[in-house]
């Protein structure tokens, strides 16, 4: 195995660096590969995570192709949510109880006269 010698560490990240392989029981070396290899695979997901300009203009052009696609009451409406100004809902308080909000009133209004 190839030596890796570090130079000038910061104090503090060394006594991280030990900190960690006293809680797992480790060397200070093999809490430095395992260190270096799980920050090296987050390093690597971040990375591919991450679309490159031609993905990313296709990806827009396909959503924008999509969104293209004209209302109707059949297949095209399939995975889409309406937009909150397409809704056209009275607000909470006009629409009154529902079911479960007067179910909800019964059992505690029996619950706190069963108490009282």
């Amino acid at each position: 195995m190839t030596d890796i010698v570090l130079q000038d560490i910061d104090p503090l990240l060394l006594d991280r660096i030990r900190r960690v392989a006293a809680a797992r029981g480790w060397s200070l070396q093999e809490a430095s590969m395992h260190l270096l290899e799980h920050g090296l695979f987050a390093c690597e997901a971040e990375l591919a995570a991450r679309f490159n300009d031609s993905d990313a203009a296709a990806l827009r052009e396909a959503i924008a192709a999509l969104e293209g696609i004209p209302s109707d009451p059949g297949f095209s409406l399939i995975g889409r949510v309406e937009r909150p100004a397409d809704v056209q809902t009275p607000p909470l308080e006009a629409q009154g109880p529902t079911e479960l909000d007067r179910e909800l009133l019964r059992a505690f209004g029996q619950a706190a006269g069963a108490k009282g």
